[in-house]
């Protein structure tokens, strides 16, 4: 899994029953040609839902999207892949507006 490119923006909870804040990153993926992904898609999101609340800051949601359909594609997250998406968002979730 590569990132190619990223998006993210803070939630806006108008009802406030959300704890703490959410953001939300789509995050372009480039995948190598023999990976079971490429074969569905050769353009691939991933659309993460992140909080940071008094539980920490983590992954609370994270989805596969077809870039070009934006249907959600059936596959899960490999643990190192959450592992660096959660990296990835904790590094940049400030950047939000």
């Amino acid at each position: 899994m590569q990132i190619e490119s990223y998006e993210v923006e803070r939630i806006k909870d108008p009802t406030g029953i959300i704890e703490g804040d959410r953001y939300e990153f789509l995050i372009g993926l480039v995948y190598d040609e023999e990976d079971e992904l490429f074969e569905d898609s050769q353009s691939i999101d991933v659309r993460v839902i992140f909080a940071d609340d008094a539980n920490g800051q983590r992954i609370v949601q994270a989805n596969f999207i077809d870039r070009p359909s934006g249907k959600v594609l059936e596959f899960e997250l490999e643990e190192d892949e959450l592992n660096e998406l959660q990296e990835f968002c904790f590094s940049r979730f400030q950047e939000a507006d």
